[in-house]
């Protein structure tokens, strides 16, 4: 024994505390006895346990399914569009009190990136003899227009009913294996948002194929302070699933005392900060439930730098990723390898090592990951522990280091800082970073399954990349193979807005003037009726009329992706002065588009066809072409397609300010045609200053996907179509609705009279002059466009002013108190001024305050909404006060439509005209 490394008193006397008396278990919990699931009783008695334990589990997701109402997806998957739909529910503040009304609830939650989504805590309805005070909640809710620090989505006089306790990663489990790949998506997205860890290796009991989601990871982006080197230190954005780092992954051997989950979460937190809820762990609200159908799933959560200053206030110095297998890694061993051959380090949680765990541990021989084991020694049999230790030491190439040991519930902060510690220095020294991609291949050779593997998703791949394998210049590409967009469409919409305005005929009569731009409009639409489609937009083409759906979407998702990658590999980097953890919209817009080129995106693509079609109809509208010679009519069948399938579609460039007239008119006529007797329309627009949260906004508020990327943003105006579901059109009053995103407009400081001023005129005119309801989001007074109000002084005159709901957004870096009625009123008061101000510039006889047009109440048309992030990021979690605003912001628009406060609702023919009008 004079030989061995490892000896009691060294093992038992650490440093992390002094020794417990065998036996003593100062810890025991609830959730020891759920680690072991059964499987220890039946490993003592010597019984088979693997064929019982897949029939078990079996077993388990039937009833999981059946619980939650989910049975009817587990085959016809549940899709994005379900998941949008407006519906009563939009409108309540609920909770689930029955298990079915769960997976819905989280949908909801989740979309709306509340922070509280996996609490699965069941609520009853109040006794019969107990109304008065459900009336009370009732009236309670009227109340909260400037939301409460309460959780809206609960309420106070409804009791627990813990009759069918249900652990939220079994939930989320159900709900992702009932998912379609684009939900999926969307769902790890918001997940990440709200700084929760994400599924990697989705378990299913049912078939054994477990599911690597590698198409459901390409969504989610990082972002970090880089040190370039000899540089500046800058912010980089990228693709989750792209970046190599070091993953540092914990798993379970036999028992073991420690959660695993909650020391993940305290060793990725600041010391001097609560840890944040990465992973669900044992004292969360429901998480303490036993799983049922989590077991096998693989989590991982990314640590990301977010100090830009020399100061060291970062827990770890470079982006690290931490993985967490659920269960016993004997029972899910295939998973397990999966850590073991892509991880830096993998830390073993155990309170025994017997002869069992030793053959496993011998299993790894050979690795060159770091191996590290966390025992509990008042659990375990020591000398038993001790001689396996030894025998170890060259199995793994551990020492004396590799072993941690807490002894009692006071070393909790000393274990974490020791694991820190190790962390930073396996960060520091880490010869293998890999990639979620990198992964993937690992996960086959295992013999899982990849979700991007399926035949689909490869198909719109190999199309995607016959596509962008031609661009090595974006702004190349552009001009020689969207060649019908660019200067000539400039040049279009300079000729079609003078024959509107005739402001440069200068000695001229107006009809001749007007004879000479019609004869150069016609010229520039034959010059561009000459071109043929280029081999990339004949792919494009081919991609977005595949009848197959499911490799449509895949096409569409894949040229996002891929686009979007190519805008973050060419763009230059900002100086650090330029790219603060503040708000955006503290760039000023010309240096903001100088620093961010303009980079290629699907809307190019969509806009180049939509030239082709407004060529060709000009040239039969003029004589010049016969109807019988056109090949682009089917166009505007497949764009209307993708309206309908919620994808959003570019209704006004902003580098024209001009809307394609014949294109969208022939879109919406279209959709009108494809939805039978449904054209009822209600027309939502979000008009602000670039930089002031509207796309965040109305993602958060309806689930939608409005570009919010700091490397790729799109400038223009898009709409995207949400379906309201059969039982609540009636009552709603439409059937669909029409959010239109607006291109961010310029802050009232920065704008001046000229050219550019009349093009955001002209943007804020149409979308506030088709919406029924209009959103004007910004930071500070200072920040309303100007723009925005010389469109209420036009829309005024034309008999049009939309319900105007002002957002004022708080993008500090502190809390800001919420605000009273006074605050309110002078900030009325500061846009009367602005408005005022306006209507002097436009030289107008009678100067109108805004406040007796559209804002003429501010305790129902002012609204602040506190802060998105809790924290600092790229580690902060979007804020609960945040969700809770917009969601009371959403239940007053849609109580709005309901009672009939907007303008009546429009049908698509209607649209149509008001867009040649405008």
């Amino acid at each position: 024994m004079q030989n061995e490394l490892f000896k009691e008193k060294e093992i038992w006397h650490s440093d992390l505390g002094e020794v417990v008396p065998e036996g003593k278990d100062p810890e025991t919990t609830q959730a020891e006895q759920e680690n072991t699931d059964g499987t220890e009783e039946a490993q003592e008695n010597g019984q088979p346990i693997v064929a019982d334990f897949l029939t078990e589990e079996r077993s388990r997701l039937h009833e999981t399914m059946s619980l939650l109402g989910l049975e009817t997806y587990c085959n016809r998957k549940l899709s994005l569009q379900d998941a949008r739909q407006i519906s009563f529910d939009s409108m309540k503040n609920w909770a689930p009190q029955v298990p079915t009304d769960l997976p819905w609830s989280f949908l909801r939650k989740l979309l709306a990136l509340n922070s509280e989504v996996r609490n699965t805590t069941l609520l009853s309805d109040l006794p019969q003899d107990d109304r008065t005070g459900e009336k009370e909640t009732q009236v309670d809710e009227q109340e909260i227009y400037w939301g409460t620090s309460e959780d809206i989505y609960s309420l106070t006089e409804l009791v627990t009913t813990p009759d069918v306790p249900l652990n939220p990663l079994d939930l989320l489990c159900a709900l992702l294996l009932c998912s379609d790949s684009f939900l999926q998506q969307e769902l790890l997205v918001k997940m990440s948002l709200c700084q929760f860890a994400l599924p990697v290796v989705l378990p299913d009991s049912e078939t054994q194929n477990h599911t690597f989601l590698l198409w459901a990871l390409r969504g989610v982006m990082r972002t970090w302070w880089w040190q370039s080197p000899g540089g500046p230190r800058t912010w980089r954005e990228e693709s989750l699933v792209l970046t190599r780092v070091p993953i540092i992954s914990f798993a379970r051997m036999d028992i073991s005392s420690h959660s695993k989950s909650h020391l993940l979460n305290a060793v990725m937190s600041p010391s001097h900060h609560q840890p944040h809820d990465y992973f669900c762990h044992r004292e969360m609200p429901s998480a303490a439930n036993a799983r049922e159908i989590a077991d096998g799933l693989v989590e991982m959560s990314w640590y990301s730098p977010g100090s830009s200053s020399k100061e060291n206030l970062d827990v770890f110095p470079e982006p690290v990723a931490f993985a967490n297998l659920r269960g016993e890694i004997g029972s899910h061993w295939q998973q397990f390898k999966l850590l073991t051959e892509t991880s830096a380090a993998v830390f073993i949680l155990t309170d025994n090592i017997g002869q069992k765990e030793y053959e496993l541990l011998c299993s790894l021989s050979g690795s060159t990951t770091r191996y590290y084991l966390i025992l509990s020694p008042y659990r375990g049999k020591r000398n038993a522990n001790l001689r396996f230790l030894n025998k170890l030491v060259s199995v793994l190439q551990i020492d004396y280091s590799h072993v941690l040991v807490k002894v009692s519930s006071t070393d909790s902060k000393r274990l974490v800082k020791r694991l820190q510690a190790i962390v930073v220095n396996v960060i520091k020294s880490a010869s293998r970073k890999v990639s979620l991609e990198d992964m993937a291949e690992t996960a086959r050779t295992l013999g899982l399954k990849v979700d991007e593997d399926c035949e689909e998703c490869q198909k719109a791949r190999e199309r995607v990349e016959k596509i962008t394998q031609d661009i090595q210049d974006v702004e190349l590409y552009k001009r020689e193979k969207l060649r019908l967009q660019g200067d000539p469409w400039r040049s279009i919409a300079q000729v079609e807005k003078e024959l509107c305005r005739l402001q440069r005929a200068g000695d001229s009569s107006p009809e001749k003037y007007k004879s000479e731009l019609r004869q150069r409009l016609l010229a520039l639409r034959m010059h561009q009726n000459r071109y043929e489609l280029g081999g990339g937009m004949q792919e494009f083409i081919k991609g977005i009329a595949n009848p197959s759906l499911v490799e449509k979407q895949y096409f569409l998702g894949w040229m996002k992706l891929k686009l979007e990658e190519m805008a973050r590999q060419g763009r230059r980097q900002p100086p650090e002065a330029l790219a603060p953890l503040g708000p955006k919209h503290s760039r000023p817009a010309e240096l903001s588009e100088q620093l961010w080129p303009t980079s290629l995106g699907v809307e190019h693509f969509l806009r180049e066809m939509g030239q082709f079609y407004e060529a060709e109809c000009y040239l039969v509208e003029a004589g010049k072409m016969a109807e019988s010679q056109k090949r682009f009519t089917h166009f505007v069948g497949l764009a209307s397609e993708l309206v309908l399938s919620g994808f959003p579609l570019e209704l006004m460039d902003r580098g024209t300010c001009c809307v394609p007239l014949r294109w969208v008119t022939g879109i919406l006529r279209e959709l009108h045609a494809r939805l039978e007797g449904r054209p009822r329309l209600l027309v939502l627009s979000v008009l602000g200053a670039e930089g002031t949260g509207k796309s965040t906004l109305l993602n958060t508020m309806f689930g939608l996907q409005f570009a919010t990327s700091r490397s790729y943003k799109p400038h223009g105006t898009f709409m995207q179509l949400i379906s309201v579901t059969e039982d609540f059109r009636q009552d709603l009053g439409c059937d669909f609705i029409l959010v239109i995103d607006s291109g961010g407009l310029t802050g009232g400081a920065v704008a001046a009279r000229g050219e550019r001023y009349e093009l955001e005129v002209s943007l804020a005119t149409l979308a506030m002059g088709l919406s029924n309801i209009t959103v004007v989001s910004m930071a500070e007074t200072k920040d309303t466009p100007l723009a925005a109000l010389h469109a209420f002084l036009k829309l005024e005159k034309l008999g049009h002013v939309p319900n105007c709901q002002l957002v004022s957004q708080d993008l500090s870096d502190g809390p800001v108190p919420r605000p009273n009625p006074r605050d309110r009123k002078q900030l009325l008061e500061q846009l009367n001024d602005l408005s005022k101000a306006v209507a002097e510039m436009e030289k107008q006889d009678e100067e109108r305050a805004l406040s007796d047009t559209v804002l003429c109440d501010p305790e129902k048309h002012i609204w602040h909404i506190p802060r998105l992030w809790h924290g600092m990021p790229p580690m902060a979690p979007v804020s609960l006060g945040y969700c809770e605003a917009v969601f009371e912001l959403k239940r007053c628009l849609l109580e709005n439509i309901r009672n009939g406060v907007c303008h009546q609702h429009r049908d698509i023919v209607h649209l149509v005209e008001l867009v040649g009008r405008l």
